[in-house]
């Protein structure tokens, strides 16, 4: 899932990160074929530099101190609002047409579990587009979600567009059983491709009554170099996080390494549709 997600980024982008997995993801990406990919984390931190540990968000090192500077108001006036940011990664209950909530599960005024809200719909609307990751689950993704926060593709269809949001909104959502993208017309997120060892009764039992692509593509297995990064960068954070340094940072991709993974990580656009090509 970390793998794939990172691989859905180019050298180009401008990222809105939390934490966890995508953070995991972003930093892959930097280390092997995105080098110059920008970062900027919830908490207002920037970094493009060569930096080396995955976020060390609400932990014992603040994320400021080992980024390269800090945005506090421009993060909103000048990247988010400005449409500098081509990427958002966002999580929590969602629904099948991309729509998220991180308010309330239940009636608003008595739910049974309040959520923390947050900035989340400004990133939905004004990023260039927003991917998922999650682990696959039936409580994550449900048929319709009880508040929407951020608006995904609302109904489906043009409902984005004729409400003059010219962002694309949820185009990709990544689990740990399966790829996700939204149907061109319906924009109802079709399973397009399973994981290797995965089988399609596998993702129905822990999914919504959702589609499923016809011909199913089979999700790229990890090389060997994006793995020991993403090995390389949890066991440094882990240090990190415990107060140790005496882990040494993994040799940086060689320029032909760097080369090769681009090459199969290209993003091209296919009637309309951001599609990730992996050869």
């Amino acid at each position: 899932m970390t793998v794939t997600a990172a691989r859905a980024q180019s050298n180009s982008d401008v990222c809105f990160v939390g934490i966890g997995a995508s953070s995991a993801a972003c930093n892959v990406a930097r280390l092997t074929h995105a080098p110059d990919i920008t970062l900027i984390y919830e908490s207002g931190t920037i970094r493009d530099g060569s930096h080396r540990s995955a976020s060390l968000h609400r932990r014992r090192r603040p994320l400021r101190d080992v980024g390269d500077g800090g945005l506090g108001p421009r993060m909103f006036r000048y990247w988010l609002q400005g449409g500098r940011i081509t990427i958002g990664f966002l999580v929590r209950r969602f629904d099948k047409f991309g729509n998220i909530n991180t308010t309330v599960i239940g009636g608003y005024e008595k739910p049974k579990t309040r959520l923390p809200g947050a900035g989340a719909p400004e990133i939905a609307s004004s990023c260039g587009e927003i991917y998922i990751t999650m682990a696959q689950s039936t409580r994550g993704m449900v048929d319709k979600i009880d508040f929407v926060t951020s608006f995904g593709h609302r109904e489906g269809g043009d409902h984005r567009e004729r409400l003059g949001i010219a962002t694309k909104g949820s185009t990709l959502l990544i689990k740990d059983l399966a790829i996700w993208r939204p149907d061109l017309v319906t924009k109802e997120f079709t399973v397009m491709s399973l994981h290797p060892g995965v089988t399609e009764r596998m993702c129905r039992r822990l999914a919504v009554e959702g589609q499923f692509a016809e011909n199913l593509d089979v999700t790229p297995a990890p090389s060997e170099l994006e793995l020991k990064t993403l090995r390389d960068l949890k066991a440094r954070t882990d240090a990190a996080h415990k107060g140790e340094s005496s882990i040494a940072a993994a040799p940086l991709p060689t320029t032909a390494q760097r080369r090769e993974l681009s090459s199969r990580c290209a993003i091209e656009e296919v009637e309309g549709l951001t599609t990730l090509i992996i050869r």
